[in-house]
């Protein structure tokens, strides 16, 4: 007779799956796919649901009477001993990521509160530590993250590259304001209130039968076909009822072929751009606004907003999908495709993209009007485009995060203030909008220079830099090799001094302070990966004359950069930015060039820039 064997079933808080239990993967799954969006929805509602509760009056016993929020389940099959994750890896994996991020922020704050999360990311048995999620080739990576620093892993497989990229995702949106008093009530919350299903089988069939039967995509409607049938179902011809589902039938290979997420990212980014009218606060008991469900929801808010958009006759319901979103369908397709390769007329498209800011497309789409011409619509797109870029660049340069959590409530003022308006009007507001909300390069106390997580958002500014003077001196373009260069082309920041602090004890009492002035931007190049294996450590006067065989702000360090160089000299007049060349580069040396690229940054990120669009 056939063993039986049973299935289990129990809720179970993030403490209690993960406090000294052990999970293995089987080495077929122990791919690591998480994206930044993934990790951005994660931090954004897990931090909305806490807020839910919390309140600033609150002593930290109260979070034991504040809500539960359901994450999900995973699946497990017990066998020999062992604990295997069949599904859920991905949600885990992230979850240890997070605790170790907040692990290290309690470090960093020195808080006089810890809560303790160590015995949830690791357990150690005769001094020897071990991952709670126990995988041999990621140990060693892990490992560095929890002492709170990055491992360098361009050269791993792409799984571990994920998990490190993540881990920087989680620093980067993980939201201001529960990083200093609120952080022990939200890590208590985070792992005694968040629960997960644990289902857990003693048979490898059961687990994947379980797994399929859940995963089975075949008996559920997504928002997309739920919205799809709402509207058919509301035009009562049945020849134009055919003409609008074929219609919209035509648009969705075309929204997946752009990345398997853009089918409802383009109605949420749609309906937002041009219906949102109100956005949730921050604070307990807070309701949803039209921006928080046109997120979440958007097919059910079409539903129980009909008479604001206008849907009562019959045709209202067709011009609605023949107009409307075929309309915006169109500009959706082309900044998505702009955001994907440069289109030299939305070229700002493409440098937000980049930088991984999501939240531009219902920003862009805002102004649009249907009866727009196709000049005035890019003129549109690109007055806004701009904006995010300057806002971007700026906060950047005075520390301060763009991730979707802090940038949320005014990217929907943004969208609110701009809609529909006229390219003078939108340049107008956006300039106000940029003066009020941002600093200027380099305004604060600390000049601008790399730290742990800063390095691709450095990245990507030194490329519009080096791009920017290569450019005005009449040489082509190489931004797109700058940031997304291969093999010999793959560029990397590099530091001006090696890291040899003995070499500099003539100007410096202290290794920090060497430090701090060794990261600053203005001792930072971007250079082909193979320069700096082949030169990185060597003194400065050794470089130099290598540099003059690369990039022109590398050139610029050159004497020779100043001769017989007729398209930069030229500019460099015009210009009037101090450019000169450094026989050294003492700390003297460093404080010119960060000045340099503070007037180069501030030339590129102009906010004319708005006007200058608007009145073309």
């Amino acid at each position: 007779m056939d063993k039986i064997y049973e299935i289990n079933g129990k809720t179970r808080s993030i403490r209690e799956l993960l406090f000294n239990q052990k999970y293995s993967i089987d080495y077929y799954q122990r791919e690591y796919k998480w994206e930044t969006k993934h990790v951005q929805e994660l931090i954004d509602d897990l931090s909305s649901k806490f807020l839910d509760f919390y309140k600033p009056e609150h002593k930290r016993t109260q979070v034991a009477q504040y809500g539960h929020y359901f994450l999900g389940s995973i699946i497990i099959s017990k066998r020999n001993g062992q604990k295997f994750i069949i599904d859920g890896q991905q949600r885990m994996t992230t979850l240890t990521l997070l605790i170790i991020f907040l692990h290290n922020l309690q470090k960093k704050n020195n808080a006089n509160s810890i809560v303790k999360v160590d015995e949830l990311i690791y357990s150690e048995q005769f001094g020897k530590k071990s991952f709670n999620i126990d995988v041999d080739e990621r140990a060693y990576f892990m490992e560095i993250l929890f002492n709170g620093n990055i491992p360098d892993v361009s050269d791993e497989p792409e799984s571990l590259r994920n998990i490190v990229a993540r881990y920087q995702d989680i620093t980067e949106y993980y939201p201001e304001d529960l990083q200093n008093n609120t952080l022990p009530y939200f890590i208590d919350w985070l792992i005694e209130k968040v629960q997960l299903v644990e289902i857990t089988t003693y048979s490898d069939d059961d687990a994947y039968t379980i797994f399929e039967t859940m995963n089975d995509r075949g008996l559920s409607l997504s928002p997309t076909d739920m919205l799809k049938g709402y509207l058919l179902a509301n035009i009562s011809d049945e020849d134009i009822r055919n003409r609008a589902a074929e219609l919209w039938k035509s648009w969705i290979p075309r929204f997946q072929a752009i990345g398997k997420d853009d089918e409802s990212s383009f109605f949420k980014s749609w309906l937002r751009s041009q219906y949102a009218r109100d956005i949730r606060e921050r604070k307990r008991g807070a309701k949803p606004g039209d921006f928080d469900r046109l997120g979440t929801e958007f097919h059910r808010w079409v539903r129980d907003n009909k008479e604001f958009l206008h849907l009562e006759s019959s045709n209202d319901y067709f011009n609605f999908i023949n107009e409307n979103l075929n309309f915006f369908a169109r500009w959706y397709e082309r900044i998505r495709k702009a955001a994907q390769n440069i289109n030299p007329g939305l070229v700002e498209v493409f440098y937000n993209s980049n930088q991984e800011f999501t939240l531009q497309y219902p920003v862009l789409l805002a102004p649009l009007k249907t009866e727009d011409d196709e000049d005035l619509c890019i003129k549109k797109i690109r007055i806004a485009a701009t904006y995010i870029d300057i806002l971007i660049a700026r906060r950047i340069w005075n520390y301060r995060s763009i991730s979707a959590s802090t940038m949320l409530y005014a990217m929907f003022l943004t969208v609110r203030d701009i809609r529909h308006k006229e390219p003078i009007e939108m340049a107008e507001i956006l300039r106000k909008k940029i003066e009020e909300d941002t600093q200027p390069f380099e305004s604060g106390d600390y000049p601008f220079a790399l730290h742990g997580q800063n390095r691709g958002r450095i990245h990507l500014l030194l490329a519009r830099i080096t791009d920017y003077i290569e450019q005005q001196s009449r040489m082509p373009s190489r931004y797109d090799e700058y940031v997304s260069g291969r093999g010999e082309k793959r560029c990397e920041v590099e530091h001006v001094w090696a890291n040899h602090y003995e070499l500099h004890t003539d100007e410096f009492s202290h290794p920090a302070d060497f430090q701090n002035f060794r990261n600053r931007i203005g001792a930072l190049l971007l250079l082909p990966k193979n320069f700096n294996q082949s030169y990185g450590d060597l003194p400065y006067k050794d470089k130099l004359p290598h540099y003059h065989g690369q990039n022109l702000l590398a050139k610029s360090l050159h004497p020779r950069c100043y001769d017989h160089n007729p398209g930069f000299l030229r500019f460099s007049q015009q210009s009037g930015l101090p450019f000169e060349p450094h026989q050294q580069f003492k700390k003297e040396d460093i404080e010119k060039r960060q000045n340099l690229y503070r007037m180069i940054a501030e030339r590129i990120w102009n906010p004319n820039k708005l006007f200058e669009i608007a009145e073309t």
